[in-house]
């Protein structure tokens, strides 16, 4: 279930400087914010976007489509903040929910390079799985990660995810149709005490 913190709906986390909470409009400035000062880190992992992607009005209505996604059941959009200052530091997204037989979402994420290396992605990615699995009643968590980006590959180890395979030319990023390796977890690994 997502907790209520300050008014807003968040998930518990296990790192102890880090807050997971649904991405509000009013995080819009702070998300621009963490795009533009790394587009060159981020744009080798990014599909091509346009300038009008870049835009505060842009940000903003992405979180507001987020937000109604998250009150479908279809998606959520959560923001990793900073306890002590409540700053945004990354972004990660349960996309795509599958129900019926399936019962499935894909994860992607990142985090400001400025945090990297301190655990923040994977206690979150391990957090988010958790409440997918076990609040939202999904029995499967999947996501796709380019065979050079070995940073995420850590991170999805760590997560307790299992490599599935190779997908070839999966997805278009940053002009190029790219192979990805595909990660995912199970309802029954988490039982089994995965992490």
């Amino acid at each position: 279930m997502l907790h209520k913190a300050n008014g807003l709906a968040s998930i518990k986390p296990t790192h102890p400087g880090l807050h997971i909470r649904l991405l509000q409009v009013d995080d819009a400035e702070r998300l621009l914010e963490i795009r533009r000062e790394n587009f060159d880190f981020f744009k080798p992992f990014e599909p091509e976007r346009a300038e009008a992607y870049f835009t505060l009005e842009e940000q903003a209505r992405l979180i507001s489509v987020g937000l109604e996604t998250a009150q479908a059941g279809q998606g959520y959009t959560f923001g990793l903040f900073l306890p002590e200052n409540d700053k945004l530091i990354g972004r990660m997204e349960l996309s795509g929910i599958a129900r019926g037989p399936f019962q499935n979402a894909n994860l992607g994420y990142f985090v400001d390079p400025a945090y990297h290396g301190q655990g923040y992605a994977t206690s979150a990615v391990k957090d988010i799985v958790r409440y997918a699995l076990s609040e939202l009643g999904l029995h499967r968590i999947q996501a796709g990660v380019m065979p050079r980006n070995t940073p995420s590959i850590r991170v999805m180890e760590k997560g307790g995810f299992r490599q599935e395979g190779l997908a070839l030319h999966y997805l278009k990023i940053n002009g190029v149709w790219e192979d990805h390796v595909l990660y995912a977890i199970t309802a029954e690994d988490l039982q089994h005490g995965v992490f």
